[in-house]
Formats: structure tokens, sequence, C-alpha cells
């Protein structure tokens, strides 16, 4: 094959598009079916437009080849479960009488039935749906929802290829069900569930796919022999297959390492590749095990995963370099375009001059097809392009917003001393507990109370000009004192001020420091209907003045139980924005810590004894390959202690994550020497106060009792076996009583009533205990 013809050959195509619709009507219209306002006829017109849209837009920007299957309601993951047929037991009845409400039962629960636990996908900020497995599980095949996308896009004279999570990763993904031995592998029912991946395939194919991509990212992790020929017998199999589409298998997020010989080398016609800086390293594994001859090779060229506008020039070297090593070179983003927003031109409250350095999906899909016509038409057919991308590249890197040299300063005189606190742990357990006087399984929430549409007319109210600061603020004190007093009556231990005031955990603090920018339109999907707005990290990072201490003092006079403050810890603060690229990401880190310690030892001084840093994103950046965790898990715990470890001894120093797999990081967890962390354990049953055990961890801990992420109100008795389930892990004197996550997200009925029975099972609890009075 020669360079022209792989040339010649060059087409764009994409893996996957925001879902949400510009005006976030997906959102909008299931929130309405759930409340009974729109009905599933509605619900279904909605999905379909948005769909059609989103393919319609996809064409005109010049994609060849639209993806379809990666719209979802909820999640893909709970998608591939539904296709797959494994259904948990305790959701069957909901799902056959109703596949719609059924599915959303699995997603969210019921007030009787458990929903399915979520997780992050890979170091992303996007949950999925835990599959649910065992030895037991039946798979069945139900290809109803593929084909019937394939065929809207096919009946809109698109060209489409259906893209549907590959066998390996969904069972990598999996975890045993409820009552399965925790030691159950779900990769065992590889070859009982290849049949169904058969099937589905041939219904596509019946359906007018001529490709069919199954992604496999799980396979850039680091996996075993046995993983590994997995993978070898799944595409061996599917591959062997007489009625099928043409197979593309896609991975993406990092390098594909051991993997990468199996995949190319298996009888499948394609294989999709991220080639963004975190896997550069996949050129030379291609080039090493000889290229993808007489297959298909897409390129991810563009990072899905980030808003900088492209190096186009450097991108095009690359695919260059790739001309050679396959039958046919397509372009691509690095991964779907789900985790990016949908449109830059939408942002009307940032500057030109930094609007130029954004690329959101609509942009990157742009620099896709100008990529993949540079490749098939030669650099003359796109030097516009080329011209207007070096002066953006150029305008962002000699901009004075991306350095300030007091920072910098700042940053370059930290000593190892400062991210050290003045006592150990031990020390510092006994003058907190002298000093804030708790009773054993104390009693708290993670921070936030339920966003009601009042606050959240107010504060549309204020942009809009028809309330002032002053009438805006009266509300919001309102809303404290509300939220005080409702804590006092339950009988709370350690209160919080609810947060009323704060858009998001990360934005609010974004648009109070330097060096960030924050968007109007910039959603993203977190889970569900659940959407965030992530800031830009545009440059270097300070604060300017308190961010918090006002509206926590103000809390902290309204009564004499102990006040949290809240904030959000450096690494999340990373996380849960698009960072900059022109620098390390330690630098970065520290820059947000040395801001965020000023507002700690503020905190402090104004009377707070309790201050939270969360950090729920600490696993869910933890690199792919765990040749690359102990550099990031060193930076990311010095920054933790950097922004803590200014306070005396008795105040004490709380954090929280959430929805991660701890277990791989509860050495860092340790090295972060919080005086207590809150974590997620109500959907996973306590498996991470297992973890703590058997880690040896020395502090205290609440891991949660309360699912916060589903509607249905756990009982008093419910919350009660799960404490029980704490302290066959945690000793009483350091097992706290909370939620699994912040309820920003809940109404306030449901949170009255189980924050009652939280607090009811913690007492029951406690009169259980042989030290209780």
């Amino acid at each position: 094959m020669t360079s022209k013809s792989a040339a010649a050959a060059a087409r764009a195509t994409v893996y996957g598009y925001p879902r949400q619709g510009g005006g976030r009507e997906l959102k909008k219209a299931i929130e309405g079916y759930w409340k009974g306002r729109v009905d599933a006829d509605a619900l279904r017109a909605t999905a379909a437009e948005l769909r059609r849209t989103n393919w319609r837009q996809l064409a005109e920007a010049g994609i060849h080849e639209v993806p379809t299957g990666d719209f979802s309601y909820y999640d893909h993951v709970l998608d591939t479960s539904v296709m797959v047929g494994a259904i948990p037991g305790r959701h069957r009845t909901a799902v056959e009488a109703d596949a719609l409400d059924g599915y959303f039962a699995m997603a969210r629960g019921t007030q009787d039935v458990a929903p399915l636990e979520m997780t992050k996908w890979f170091d992303t900020n996007y949950h999925y749906l835990v599959p649910e497995l065992g030895p037991d599980t039946v798979f069945t095949a139900d290809s109803a929802k593929q084909v019937a996308e394939l065929r809207e896009a096919l009946d809109l004279g698109l060209n489409a290829r259906p893209v549907l999570v590959g066998p390996v990763t969904y069972l990598l993904l999996a975890k045993p069900a409820p009552g399965v031995a925790a030691d159950f592998d779900p990769l065992t029912l590889l070859d009982r569930l290849l049949p169904v991946y058969a099937e589905v395939l041939s219904e596509l194919r019946a359906a007018g796919a001529e490709w069919v991509q199954l992604d496999e990212p799980a396979l850039v992790q680091d996996r075993t022999p046995a993983e590994l020929n997995a993978a070898t017998r799944a595409y061996r199999d599917l591959g062997a297959l007489t009625d099928r589409p043409k197979v593309l298998v896609a991975s993406y997020f990092e390098r594909l390492g051991d993997a990468l010989p199996v995949l190319a080398k298996a009888p499948v016609e394609g294989l999709a590749l991220d080639f963004t800086e975190a896997a550069a390293a996949n050129l030379d594994a291609l080039a090493a095990v000889g290229g993808l001859p007489g297959k298909r090779l897409i390129a991810g060229a563009v990072n899905g995963r980030n808003i900088w506008v492209n190096d186009l020039t450097k991108s095009l070297a690359t695919l260059g370099t790739l001309l050679g090593l396959a039958d046919r070179v397509d372009v691509a983003a690095s991964c779907s375009l789900l985790h990016v927003p949908l449109d830059a031109t939408a942002e009307r409250d940032i500057e030109p001059q930094i609007l130029r350095w954004l690329a959101f999906a609509r942009q990157k899909t742009a620099e896709i097809v100008t990529l993949a016509k540079g490749l098939a038409q030669g650099t003359g057919s796109i030097t516009g392009e080329l011209a207007a991308n070096r002066a953006a590249l150029a305008s962002r890197a000699n901009s004075p917003i991306t350095r300030d040299p007091a920072v910098r300063t700042r940053v370059g005189a930290v000593t190892d001393a400062d991210a050290r606190r003045s006592q150990p742990y031990g020390e510092r357990a006994a003058a907190q507990r002298a000093h804030l006087g708790l009773p054993l399984l104390p009693t708290t929430t993670i921070g936030s109370f339920p966003q009601t549409a009042e606050l959240r007319v107010a504060r549309a109210d204020l942009r809009a000009g028809r309330i002032d600061t002053a009438g805006y603020e009266e509300r919001i004190k309102a809303e404290i004192q509300e939220v005080i007093s409702f804590q006092e009556k339950t009988g709370l231990d350690v209160l919080v001020h609810g947060e009323a005031e704060r858009n998001d955990m990360v934005q609010y603090f974004a648009e109070q420091l330097t060096g960030y920018l924050a968007t109007q339109h910039g959603w993203v999907q977190s889970y569900g209907t659940r959407y965030v707005r992530p800031p830009i990290l545009a440059g270097d990072i300070s604060r300017p003045e308190p961010m918090t201490v006002r509206w926590t003092t103000y809390a902290q006079s309204l009564t004499r139980r102990p006040v949290k403050g809240m904030l959000t810890g450096p690494v999340t603060m990373l996380a849960w924005s698009f960072v900059r690229d022109d620098q390390p990401l330690g630098d970065t880190a520290r820059q947000v810590a040395l801001a965020l310690r000023d507002e700690v030892n503020d905190l402090e001084t104004a009377g707070t004894s309790v201050i939270q840093v969360d950090e729920p994103a600490l696993r869910e950046t933890l690199p792919l390959r765990a040749a690359d965790r102990p550099g990031y898990l060193a930076w990311a715990t010095e920054a933790f202690r950097l922004t803590t470890a200014g306070v005396r001894p008795d105040t004490q120093i709380h954090t929280h994550m959430c929805y991660a797999e701890f277990g791989d990081i509860v050495q860092a967890i340790d090295d972060l020497d919080a005086d207590v962390i809150s974590l997620e354990a109500a959907r996973s049953h306590m498996q991470v106060a297992r973890e703590l055990a058997a880690h040896g961890y020395p502090r205290e801990a609440g891991p949660g009792v309360y699912d916060i992420h589903s509607p249905r109100v756990p009982s008093a008795d419910e919350a009660a076996a799960l404490l029980r389930k704490g302290l066959e892990a945690i000793p009483a004197e350091r097992l706290w009583v909370n939620p699994d996550c912040g309820l920003k997200t809940r109404g306030w009925p449901e949170t009255r009533a189980s924050l009652d029975n939280l607090v009811a099972a913690a007492h029951a609890v406690r009169a259980e205990l042989p030290t209780a009075d």
C-alpha cells in the first residue's frame, strides 16, 4: 500500500457526541417524565429529534460516518446490560411490566428496590451503572435500541456505524451481583456472552450496518495474561463469524500496550487508537508490530477530553507517519465527544481573543474534518485553516493571562514542611475530641442541601437584574437559617450551612479565583440527567479575597453546634475543570492548593473548628497505567496536605470521596493525613469500610449509609444495618454516620425523611455499644 492510496482514503468520523442538546432538552424531557409532566411518547420524540439533529450537524460539518447507539437516556453501559439481557433479578418484574420505567428503576432505584451501583468511567467524571453478574447469569440478545437507531440514521441517507461497548470491557467493568461470592470473576462468562454479541452483530448487519464499532477501553489498562487471552479469544470468535458487519475495535484514553499486538493480529477489519499526547506510545507500538496491513486504522488525533484547539500541524505530522501502517487511515477524536461541551460559539461572555483558543464538540468536529482533508488532499487544501490555527496557538502562548510571576514565585518557595501538620494524628485526635465534645458515631452530612427551585430562581433573578445583591443575600440567609434549624431539630452533631449560594462545587470557587474562566453553556454529562459546566483553567491561580468565610461564619452564628467549612480540594478543582495543557498538572495543583490554603486559614481564624476539603476526584484522576501512578499520587496528596497543613492541632480536617474504586488508593487516602474521611458506601454495601480496615487505616471514617443518588428513602433499620456492617470494620470511636454524598440533587421531603432515619439509626446503634451511657 502506498502513502498516496492511504491518504486518498482518509475520512472523518467520531465515536460519540454530546447527548443533551443545545438547551439540555434531554435532561428536561427525562426529568419531566419522572415527574409525570411528559409522557413516554413525548420523551421518545424528543430523543429522536436530538439524535437527528446531532447526525445532521455532523454530516453537514463533513463527518463521513456518523455514530449510532451512543445516545442514551441515562448511561451507555446500562444500555449494554439491556442489550445482553443482564437485568438484575430484583428489577426483572419492573422491566417486564414497562421497559422504560424498569430501565430508570435500574438507574435510580425505587422506594422498594435499590439501583445498580454507580462508579466512574475510567479516569473521567462520567459515571456508569455497574453490571451485576454471577455464575447463574443468562444472557439474551435484545438489539432493538441499536437496530432502531441505526435505521433512523440510514433513513436520513447517512453513512452510519453502530457503536457498542465491547464484550471484554463489559465484563471487566462488571461486579459480582449481590449474594454472589466476592471472588467471582465476571470474565469467566465470556464464552456465554459472545454468542449474544454474535446475534447482535448479525441483526445490525441485516439492518444495514457495514461497520460496527466495539469499544474496548479497558484494554488500555494493565491487563493480566488471562485477560489478554480473553481478548484474543473474543475477537478470534467474533472475527470468525460469517454473518456479521465489518468490525472496528476501538480503544482510547491511554496507550494500548500489551493488548495492541493482540488486536492487531485479530481477524477483524479495523482498529481505532488514541494518538493524542497521553497515548503517543501507540505510534511506536503500532510500527513495532508491523502496522495493520489490509486493515482500517482510525487515528484519534484530536483530544476528545479537553477544550483547547488542536495543533493541526503537529497532528498532521502524526497522521502522515501513520499512512504506511494501514490500508486506510481515517481521522477522529481520541474518544467520544461526550466528554466536552457542545458548541463554543454559544459562549457570549468569554473574550473573543480567548474564545479562539477553545474547541468544544462542534469545533473539534471541524478540526477532524480539516485534518482528514489535509491528509487526503495535502496541506495546500487547508492553508487558511492552518494559518488561523497557528495564530490561535500563538495568541494563547503569548498571552499575559497565562502567567502571573507572583504566583510562580510563591509556588517556588514551597518547602516540605509546608505540607505537614504540626502534630501527628494521635495527638490531634485527642485535642479535637476535647475541643468538639462529639458523641460516639457522630452524625453529619457531606455539605450541600437541596438546591430548590426558589434558589435557582434567585440566582437567575440576580443575573438578570430583577433583584439586587442585597435582595439575593437575604434569600441566601433565609435558606441557611432553614438548613441550620432543620439540622438542629433532626439532631445532627456536626452541621453544614447547606451551600445555598453555590451553583457547583467547582464552578463556585473557579469564579472567585484568578486564572479560571466560566462558561454559560458548557454543559457536560456527569451521570443520568446531572450535567455540570466544568470551568476552564487558563492561567495561573490565586485567591483575591475570602470565598466562603462570610456564609460559614453566618451559619455558625445561628448555632452552638460546630458548622463545617466546606471547600473543594485542589485535585478535584483540576479534575472537574478543563485544565491547561501547557504545564505539568502538579504545578497547577500547587497553585490551587496555595489559594485554598489561604481560605482554610481564614476559616480557622474566623472560628471554624471543622473544615472539609472534598477530594472526590482523587481516585478518578488516577492514571490508568500502574507505572504512571506513583508520580501522580505524590503531587496529588502533597497538594491536599499543602491546602490543609497550616491549621492548629484542634482544628479537625475532613475530606470526602464518592463513586470510585477506593481500594486502589487506600495508601493515598492515608497519605492525605486528613483527620476524618467520608466515603460513598451504601450502593457498594460497605466495601470501602472493609478496604480501610484491611489497610489498617488509623483515622476516623464515615462510610455512607444513605444513597443520595436514588430518590428512595432508606429506613432507619436499613441505615442501622449498614452502620453495623461498618462497625465490623471500623471501631466505634473512629466511625462517623453520614450520607454517601451531598444532597444538592435531592428534594426536601426525601431529605428530611432520610436524615431523620439516619440520626435514628445512629442513636439505635449507639445504644447497642458497650461504651454507650
